[in-house]
């Protein structure tokens, strides 16, 4: 449970509520996509949140969207709490003729259950591919996964001297890509990408059809956490291999931004990002976009709750104490309840934003 906080929500229907509430106050025109897959855990309607501000008409975008990890949506929907604010960065970029699109809980299954997957077990930021062309073996995958999820929970000294022989073999780069590239073989695996598209993924195409296509210029910003120094923003090129992109988006907010395809940044290089979703629907729009990615435990930590997270769903479903422990572990994975660190969040967010709609505007 957050602590009370006017940005942080302790819940998703809090979070929910509080964006709803805050968007309409500034006059946006709102629109709620529900989720049909069933309640949240408190019960409530699960939908993806829109909030349009600016001309219909305006040749530029700046897209701020929440929850693509579900449960990283915590710290998202704080953000997009903060932009919304009386003296947030919203106003200026309304006078220089901007729209902005914030998209709260894209995933709100994940956000409301407290886990990084969608409904279905997909992690959304792998789902965005040509499912036509999946080949659904994983062979590198594959050979991790009995690793990750063994028989018996907690994992034994056996299976810690197996994970630490693999690494010692193939190298943590090897390690990380093979659990988090998007293995598309095992549907109960940690970073499974699916094999269809998810509600979310289309949910997510109809937004950007609805409120960017015909844009001349998007300007995207993809809220997450886990990864990297604890409280840093990490700015991640978050578009397809196109070295004019890359350039645009270093153009935008700065040098600092890293890049997969570079080897420059924490991730490793994954398949199906959500960003594919805007070439594919909003052809002839110049890209620029970040996943603006903030540290919160080491990386072992991490993974671990995603471990406990993923073998509770597939081994224990049923087990209330145990889906409860998962949830908890998850959120101390993936937000940081202290002062310091939502105040880091807040002011590298905001200046992100800010520098969008400037980078933009040049």
């Amino acid at each position: 449970m957050i602590r009370p906080d006017p940005l942080f929500a302790p819940s998703y229907a809090e979070a929910r509520r509080r964006f709803v509430a805050a968007a309409g106050a500034r006059g946006a025109r709102l629109e709620a996509h529900v989720n049909p897959c069933g309640r949240g855990l408190d019960g409530e309607a699960l939908a993806a949140d829109v909030a349009v501000f600016g001309p219909a008409d305006a040749y530029d975008v700046v897209m701020l969207h929440s929850g693509t990890h579900g449960v990283e949506g915590y710290c998202g929907s704080g953000l997009q709490q903060a932009v919304l604010a009386p003296d947030g960065p919203l106003e200026p970029a309304l006078r220089a003729g901007v729209r902005v699109v914030l998209l709260h809980a894209i995933n709100p299954w994940g956000f409301s259950w407290r886990r990084r997957v969608t409904e279905d077990n997909v992690d959304l930021n792998r789902n965005l591919r040509d499912f036509s062309a999946l080949d659904p073996h994983d062979p590198d995958y594959d050979e991790v996964h009995p690793l990750l999820l063994p028989e018996h929970w907690p994992p034994d000294e056996a299976n810690r001297a197996a994970i630490a022989a693999y690494v010692a073999e193939h190298g943590a780069a090897r390690w990380q890509w093979a659990v988090s590239h998007g293995q598309p073989s095992r549907p109960d695996g940690l970073f499974h990408c699916g094999r269809a598209p998810a509600w979310s993924n289309r949910t997510l195409r109809e937004v950007l059809r609805r409120h960017v296509r015909g844009a001349e210029r998007l300007a995207w910003i993809d809220v997450h956490t886990g990864l990297g120094p604890c409280g840093h923003a990490e700015m991640i090129y978050g578009g397809r291999d196109a070295a004019d992109d890359l350039a645009r988006t270093r153009a935008v907010w700065g040098p600092q931004v890293t890049s997969v395809f570079e080897g420059t940044s924490a991730s490793a290089r994954v398949e199906g990002q959500v960003g594919n979703a805007a070439y594919d629907e909003c052809p002839g729009t110049a890209f620029a976009g970040i996943g603006l990615e903030y540290g919160t435990l080491p990386m072992d930590a991490v993974i671990d709750a995603l471990r406990f997270d993923h073998w509770v769903a597939a081994r224990a479903p049923h087990d209330d104490a145990l889906r409860a422990q998962a949830r908890e572990r998850m959120m101390a994975a993936f937000f940081v309840d202290t002062d310091d660190w939502k105040a880091a969040v807040i002011r590298q967010g905001v200046d992100a934003f800010a520098r969008a709609v400037q980078g933009l505007r040049r």
